[in-house]
Parts: structure tokens; C-alpha cells; sequence
């Protein structure tokens, strides 16, 4: 994630303006390490997902709804799936039938249900990278799945009521260790957290 130095993650609805090419980067050597990237559909539709750069990059897009546009690059390229409830809608159809969908939870996704799945459908264990948005971080808190957070601090003030990193988690402290930060020549600052062991 990215956050102004006031906690904006977004200026007019996008991260971007918060980025950075070095921030750009850093994304791209986590998606590198990922299995699998987890997403939600309003960050999906917000920020332009298409296909990723890396070959059998799976990106799984969080939905209550199904409201996604199966006729995406992201859905087309094979590289897209869906997280969803499993009392959920259909999956929508794109040009080759309907999208994949792993399923949990009833009238909302069970995030470590559904993250266990992952691990059932994949070569354990699953190092599940994601990307927002922030109503997402917030659902993968209250559920004690955040185990690591890597946060980039833009040097910038954005003012407006722009998402913190969660949304709508319970008011709770979850300690987290600095386990690593950087600077760069533009003063951006990244920092890598650890969940504190219990």
C-alpha cells in the first residue's frame, strides 16, 4: 500500500498520484514473490487491472456481487478469478464461459476460509499478496490475516477524506515490528511490518 504523510491511500479515487516509479518497483518485486494477489473489485475497476506482466500470475478479485467486467484483459488473459460467497450470485460470463470463482462464507467472503482454499488449490503454503483496497485491508484484519504489511509513505500532503490503508476494521490495536525501511533520493519512505507474535 501507499499512504500520504496525512493517511490518504487515494487522491481522486487512485493511487497513482500517491506512486512513485520506485514505489511502482517495489509492487512489482512483490508480485514477483507472490503466488497469487488478492484484490477487491472496486480497487479492480478504480485503478485499470488488466492482465499481469508475469506469466501465471493468478489475481483473485474479492466480491460480494460478481460486479466485474468478465470482458477484461484481467478475465480474458486466464489470469483472473473470483473470491466471492458462496451463496453468491453466478459467476458472470466472459467471451469463454464463466469466470473461475473460489467461494466462501455466506452473504459475505470468508477471507481465511477462502485464503485456506487457495492453499488447498495450490502448492502450499500460498503467499498471498494484496492490493487493496482499503475496505479489503480492513476485512483481512478483522479476520487476523494481515501477517505482513509493506507500506510506502508518499512525501505528500492530500487532504480531502481519501481511504486509510483499512476501512470499516473494529477499532482494535494489532502490534505490529519494523522489520525494514527505506529511503529514497525523493523522500519516500518504505517500510516492511511483521504481525507481533502473540
Amino acid at each position: 500500500m501507499v499512504a500520504s504523510l496525512d493517511g490518504s491511500t487515494v487522491v481522486a479515487g487512485r493511487s497513482k498520484p500517491l506512486s512513485s516509479d520506485n514505489d511502482a518497483a517495489m509492487l512489482g518485486a512483490l508480485r514477483r514473490a507472490a503466488d497469487v494477489v488478492l484484490v477487491g473489485a472496486g480497487t479492480v475497476r478504480g485503478e485499470g487491472y488488466g492482465a499481469p506482466r508475469r506469466s501465471g500470475l493468478r489475481i483473485g478479485v474479492v466480491t460480494t456481487t460478481g460486479d466485474i467486467d468478465a470482458a477484461s484483459e484481467l478475465f480474458t488473459s486466464g489470469s483472473g478469478f473470483l473470491v466471492m460467497p458462496e451463496d453468491g450470485p453466478s459467476a458472470p460470463r466472459g467471451p469463454s464461459g464463466p469466470v473461475d470463482a473460489v467461494r466462501a462464507g455466506s452473504g459475505s467472503v470468508d477471507l481465511a476460509a477462502a485464503l485456506s482454499r487457495l492453499d488447498e488449490l495450490m502448492d502450499p503454503p500460498v503467499f498471498a499478496h494484496v492490493e487493496g483496497g482499503a475496505r479489503l485491508n480492513g476485512a483481512l484484519l478483522d479476520a487476523g490475516c494481515v501477517d505482513e504489511l509493506n507500506l510506502t509513505l508518499s512525501p505528500t500532503l492530500a487532504g480531502g477524506s481519501g481511504a486509510r490503508v483499512t476501512s470499516s476494521a473494529r477499532a482494535d490495536l494489532v502490534g505490529y515490528d519494523l522489520v525494514q525501511l527505506a529511503a529514497d533520493e525523493d523522500s519516500f519512505l518504505y517500510g516492511r511490518w511483521q504481525r507481533r507474535s502473540a
